[in-house]
């Protein structure tokens, strides 16, 4: 069932799914918290109560905010753990994992963990040898840019062809086509332009300041960079020693938790319990 959340400058969609320690999952750009909808039922039935949140601008959650930052939803996750009696695990895709990074750093009495998957929550550099290199990584990034700066739902389809290598969910054509139809909307791929342009400086600042326990999860056939792996070996080189933590999810593009859900499940909970 979906509650909402007034928050400065809008409403926050969510819904809530089983008892425990609490966990909020914040999806990346162009999606919604429907993209958890493989993942969210195995940490219910591990013991968790998992929040799945529609980012600022995206699904339930109403447009016209004044900015669109990693740090806006940082503030957005956090006020939602205080609205329901904290901490959390926070776990955050993509554009969300550099807010996982925020929230985590600004505000470590209500964050145990960070898990952030394929997450942007450094400065990217092109790597023209890479993009030379491969060719995944090249179809990628090039639909990835071509959509956030022509606003194109069309774009953003054919990256997601690329972002999903090999194996796909069962239900994948009818989550593409709620997507596209979602981002038809007036003013959602506005949203998509703002964020896809938005660098990632203001989460990379921060990694220093992280003190939980976090885990990056990486596809190891994820577009988004040339070298997955080497991505997220840097966003732990730049976190406190011992702070982080690496998993990869080997044949999964940029989104492992619908591709391969028991098996992010799995370094998931294994993560916690250590």
């Amino acid at each position: 069932m979906t509650e909402f959340l007034n928050v400065d400058g809008g409403r926050l969609a969510y819904e809530v799914s089983g008892e425990g320690p609490l966990m909020v999952l914040a999806h990346g750009i162009g999606n919604d918290r429907r993209a958890f909808r493989h993942l969210a039922p195995l940490l219910v039935e591990a013991g968790y109560r998992v929040a799945a949140m529609d980012i600022r601008g995206h699904g339930e959650s109403s447009v016209g905010w004044p900015s669109y930052t990693r740090t806006d939803v940082a503030a957005d996750i956090a006020a939602l753990i205080r609205h329901l009696g904290g901490p959390a695990v926070v776990v955050g895709h993509s554009f969300a994992g550099g807010s996982a990074t925020i929230v985590a750093a600004r505000h470590p009495e209500l964050v145990t963990a960070i898990v952030e998957l394929g997450p942007f929550t450094r400065p990217q550099k092109v790597d023209v040898g890479g993009l030379l290199r491969n060719p995944r990584h090249r179809s990628g990034l090039t639909r990835l840019m071509g959509a956030a700066l022509f606003k194109s739902v069309g774009l953003w389809k054919s990256y997601l062809d690329v972002a999903y290598p090999g194996v796909k969910p069962a239900d994948h054509a009818e989550h593409v086509a709620a997507i596209e139809a979602d981002l038809r909307r007036p003013g959602r791929m506005a949203v998509v332009g703002k964020m896809g342009q938005a660098a990632p400086a203001d989460a990379g600042e921060r990694l220093a300041g992280v003190r939980c326990p976090a885990l990056i999860v990486m596809g190891g056939q994820d577009p988004d960079w040339a070298d997955p792996e080497a991505e997220a070996n840097g966003i732990v080189a730049e976190m406190a020693p011992g702070v982080g933590v690496v998993a990869i999810i080997e044949g999964a593009g940029h989104y492992p938790h619908a591709q391969y859900p028991a098996e992010v499940a799995q370094a998931v909970l294994g993560f916690l319990k250590d």
